[in-house]
């Protein structure tokens, strides 16, 4: 019994790292597409409190545009070859992400750092997804090296 518990466990761990980072990547992908559309489609979102971190633009037009800019990551993530331009993308709008805590730390948060808002929450979830997103990155040298040698 033990032996059998022990085989289906290495070969679930296999399974895991052979398909684990793939779903990983598609599913984090079919998120920032799905997220990322719904703010061009006027769908409210608590993005606005990140658009009005950035002053490049009206508050309406960085909406769109950081929308579109989502649905790009997404895009670049579901295609493997794409997957640097997706890291790029998201390095270039993490900056905006944490900036809105240090600017708006009263949306952010309510009477302490360790409760935050549902837009903090938000804010909070974006960088979960960009180190998960960092994840993806780690393994693109290996899986080019995984194919050469296999």
């Amino acid at each position: 019994m033990r032996s059998t518990i022990k085989n289906f466990d290495r070969r679930l761990g296999h399974w895991f790292e052979t398909y684990g980072h793939i779903a990983h990547r598609l599913a984090l992908g079919m998120l920032f597409v799905w997220f990322g559309l719904l703010k061009p489609f006027g769908y409210k979102t608590t993005t606005s409190l990140l658009a009005h971190t950035i002053y490049w633009g009206s508050p309406e037009i960085m909406v769109h545009v950081l929308g579109w800019w989502e649905f790009a990551i997404g895009i670049c993530l579901l295609f493997r070859r794409l997957n640097r331009i997706a890291l790029l993308l998201l390095l270039i709008r993490l900056p905006g992400t944490v900036l809105a805590f240090f600017l708006l730390p009263e949306v952010c948060f309510t009477n302490s750092i360790l409760t935050p808002t549902p837009e903090g929450q938000y804010l909070i979830k974006d960088i979960v997804l960009f180190t998960a997103a960092m994840v993806i990155g780690g393994t693109i040298h290996r899986q080019r090296a995984a194919r050469v040698f296999h």
